[in-house]
C-alpha cells in the first residue's frame, strides 16, 4: 500500500529522512528500527572533514529554526570506510547527500560513491560557489546544470539535484538540470533568512545568516514543488517543512513522489514514524499511496485580482 520505487529503488514507503536531520542513522535506531523509514539521506558529505562554523549555529524561530551549521561531517572516506558498513546492513535506500566547491570536487565525490551500498546521489547545489564569487550553484541554471553535467559523467548512481528555493524561477533551475542529465529533483532546501538579537544588535547566529526550515516554510515548498514537478518529466522528492501524514499527503498531491522529513525530527524524534503510520491510515481509505501524486486539481481563475 505505501510501497514504491523512486529512480528504480524500491521504498517500503515513501517518507525520507532529509540529510543533516538524521546523521548516519545509527543516533536514533534506539527508537525505532532505521529499516522503518522508506530511505535516509546521509548527512552532507564533503571532500575532505570539515568542522562546521563557529557556534551559535541554531536558532529557534517562530514556527520554524534557523541553522548554519556549516556541513560539519568526517569526510567522504572516513563515511565510506566507517559509516556505509553499517548502512549496508539495513534494509533501507541509502541516499549520498554531497557537497563541493566546484563542479570537479562534486564529481570527485561522486567516483568515490559509485559503489555497492549507495542508492541515489543527491547533490546539494545550495553551497558556495567559490569560483563565482560565493554565490550558490543552484541560484544559476548554468552553473547548476555544469554540476550536475560532471556528477552524471562521473557516476552511473541515478543523481537526483536538491534545489535551493532562493531564486526568482524554480522552474527555470529545474529544467535546467533536467537538460543537463538529472534523474530526479529534491526541494525545496532552506530559505536564506535572519534574526536579531536586540540586545546586542548583533545578529544571533555567528555567521549572521542561516538556513530556515520548518512549518514556516511549508506552503513555499509546496508551491515550489508543484511548480518544478509541472516543468519537468523527471520526478520529484519534495520536502520543507513537513510535519505530520496530512503535510506528506499534500506535498504528494502538489507532484511529489515521495517525501523527505527534517526539522520535525528535532522536534519530535518519532516524527517520521508518525507519518509513515498517518499514511499508512489514510491510503487504507484513499487507495495507493502513487494514486495522490499529482492529484491536486485546479481552482478556476477570473481576471480579477
Amino acid at each position: 500500500m505505501l510501497s514504491t520505487t523512486f529512480l528504480g529503488v524500491k521504498l517500503k514507503n515513501p517518507v525520507i529522512a532529509a540529510s543533516g536531520t538524521y546523521g548516519y542513522g545509527r543516533e536514533y535506531e534506539s527508537l525505532f528500527p532505521l529499516e522503518t523509514l522508506g530511505g535516509i539521506s546521509v548527512k552532507g558529505t564533503t571532500l575532505m572533514p570539515r568542522s562546521g562554523n563557529k557556534p551559535p549555529r541554531i536558532a529557534e524561530t517562530a514556527s520554524g529554526m534557523l541553522n548554519s551549521v556549516g556541513l560539519q561531517n568526517p569526510g567522504v572516506d572516513a563515511f565510506i570506510a566507517n559509516e556505509l558498513p553499517y548502512l549496508k546492513t539495513k534494509d533501507i535506500a541509502v541516499i549520498a547527500n554531497i557537497s563541493g566547491n566546484s563542479p570537479e570536487e562534486f564529481a570527485e565525490l561522486a567516483r568515490k560513491l559509485d559503489i555497492d551500498g549507495v542508492d541515489i546521489l543527491e547533490l546539494n547545489i545550495s553551497c558556495p560557489n567559490i569560483r563565482e564569487g560565493g554565490k550558490s550553484f543552484g541560484a544559476d541554471p548554468v552553473t547548476a546544470a555544469a554540476v550536475t553535467r560532471a556528477v552524471k559523467a562521473a557516476s552511473k548512481k541515478p543523481v537526483m539535484v536538491k534545489l535551493t528555493p532562493n531564486v526568482t524561477s524554480i522552474s527555470e533551475i529545474a529544467k535546467a538540470v533536467e537538460a543537463a542529465g538529472a534523474d530526479a529533483l529534491s526541494l525545496i532546501n532552506t530559505l536564506t533568512a535572519m534574526r536579531i538579537d536586540i540586545r546586542t544588535k548583533r545578529p544571533i547566529l555567528a555567521n549572521n545568516t542561516g538556513g530556515l526550515s520548518g512549518p514556516a516554510i511549508f506552503p513555499v515548498a509546496v508551491r515550489m514543488v508543484y511548480e518544478a514537478s509541472g516543468a519537468v518529466k523527471i520526478p520529484v522528492c519534495g520536502m520543507g517543512g513537513i510535519a505530520t501524514a496530512e503535510d506528506a499527503v499534500e506535498m504528494m498531491m502538489a507532484g511529489a513522489a515521495c517525501v523527505q522529513v527534517g526539522a520535525a525530527i528535532f522536534r519530535d524524534a518519532y516524527a517520521p514514524k508518525k507519518i509513515i503510520d498517518g499514511l499508512e491510515k489514510y491510503c487504507l481509505d484513499n487507495g495507493n499511496i502513487s494514486e495522490i501524486v499529482g492529484a491536486v486539481k485546479l481552482n478556476e481563475r477570473d481576471n480579477e485580482w
